[in-house]
């Protein structure tokens, strides 16, 4: 008997192959802090959870957090993720713990993993000790990160802070985009009209694009040829958005997942990531990437497996900005 019907094993021979994992987007910095106290909190809305987490940034020290990053990381390697993009804070609670912590594992790890940091943007941009640590980053990190949600009524705003420094700095931009998976979020759009508008053509990245799932496909279509002409780029994260919980408002039957297998036929570079691991945003995910990968091909009903590689390893290094 051949092997033939071990996908799984076929599509794991192709992505080492390919140059081994990509993984786009991970929290490494609040990786492992779970608890069975927290479980209370973790049913808490996202908007909630962006303060819940303050607690363990204040009690947290630069060793601590080495020490979760590393034990990630390890993990990472173990899986064979040869690139791992992750998202850290820098705000007034952290403030520089977590890039020490950081410029520490990516030195120890330098020859097993390439590893690139992104800012995260918990505290927004907009008012001044968020904008301060916001600036504090830039020097530090690959990838400049950005979050529109947290300056509510002040999005507008708050991509231009961020498209800003990326021209200044010539750096990509990784955005956090829809991720309520509700039809009232048009944040995919906002970004790649700024990406029209600041001229910065292949270096934009939307993360999540849940809610582009709840609309028509009408407006569906519509934004994903504004992505393909601008180069906005998309990161999923399967099980991160899995749990979107269940409401009475109406739109088109879909899961709670950017819609792969569509932006794929548009030309869309889409990558995958890993997003939280063992924390109160996602207290069982434990990093897997095949678990990432099979929860993505299932949910879009997705079996390309060529694709499916490229989405694995290749499309995440054009999205990480590395060879």
């Amino acid at each position: 008997m051949n092997n033939n019907w071990n996908l799984r094993q076929l599509l794991m021979n192709k992505i080492i192959k390919s140059g081994g994992w990509v993984n786009t987007h991970t929290h490494l910095d609040r990786a492992y802090t779970i608890s069975p106290e927290m479980l209370d909190f973790a049913d808490a809305h996202l908007h909630k959870k962006w303060n819940i987490v303050d607690e363990i940034k204040q009690k947290s020290s630069v060793s601590q957090i080495y020490d979760r990053m590393s034990f990630a990381v390890e993990d990472q390697i173990k899986q064979g993720v040869k690139v791992l993009g992750s998202f850290i804070d820098a705000d007034d609670v952290i403030k520089d713990k977590a890039i020490k912590a950081a410029a520490k594992v990516k030195e120890k790890y330098s020859n097993d993993i390439q590893l690139i940091f992104i800012n995260q943007a918990l505290k927004g941009v907009l008012k001044p000790k968020a904008k301060m640590w916001f600036q504090e980053a830039l020097g530090f990190v690959d990838i400049i990160g950005g979050l529109p949600a947290k300056d509510k009524g002040r999005e507008e705003e708050h991509l231009d802070v961020l498209f800003l420094a990326a021209k200044k700095h010539n750096k990509m931009l990784h955005v956090h985009v829809d991720q309520l998976n509700t039809k009232k979020e048009k944040e995919t759009e906002q970004l790649v009209r700024k990406t029209k508008e600041y001229n910065l053509k292949n270096k934009v990245v939307g993360i999540h694009g849940v809610s582009l799932s709840a609309h028509p496909k009408k407006y569906r279509e519509k934004i994903y040829k504004q992505m393909t002409e601008a180069g906005v780029m998309m990161i999923t994260c399967p099980t991160a958005w899995i749990d979107s919980k269940r409401n009475e408002n109406l739109s088109v039957t879909h899961n709670s997942i950017a819609p792969v297998e569509e932006l794929v036929k548009f030309g869309i570079t889409v990558g995958i990531g890993a997003d939280n691991i063992a924390d109160v945003y996602k207290p069982f995910t434990d990093g897997d990437m095949w678990t990432e990968l099979r929860f993505l091909l299932e949910t879009c009903h997705y079996y390309d497996l060529d694709e499916l590689v490229k989405i694995s390893t290749l499309n995440g290094r054009k999205i990480l900005g590395v060879k």
